[in-house]
């Protein structure tokens, strides 16, 4: 597989697993106890960003791990799944 072709796949696989990680762990200023003023309630008590980014990377290699595994050797792919859409007679 091409290293570009990798990479895109990668990059697209941890934006989506980033807005999954993103609100485990979250903690709102309202539920702290704690309301900086100038900010809205609903805003982070404490965001943990290097937290947030290392998880989304160790998911997503484990994601593309098992992608390219069951690609390269299973021969599991796109095409193997089947199609939702019948073919109709033309």
């Amino acid at each position: 597989m091409p290293i570009l072709t990798v990479i895109a796949i990668y990059f697209i696989l941890w934006w989506t697993v980033l807005f999954i990680v993103l609100p485990l762990g979250y903690r709102s200023q309202r539920e702290e106890g704690e309301v900086t003023l100038g900010t809205v309630e609903s805003a982070p008590a404490k965001f943990r960003g290097g937290r947030v980014i290392l998880l989304t990377t160790v998911i997503s290699a484990a994601i593309y791990l098992a992608y390219h595994l069951a690609s390269a050797y299973f021969g599991i792919g796109i095409s193997s799944i089947p199609n939702i859409v019948p073919r109709f007679p033309q």
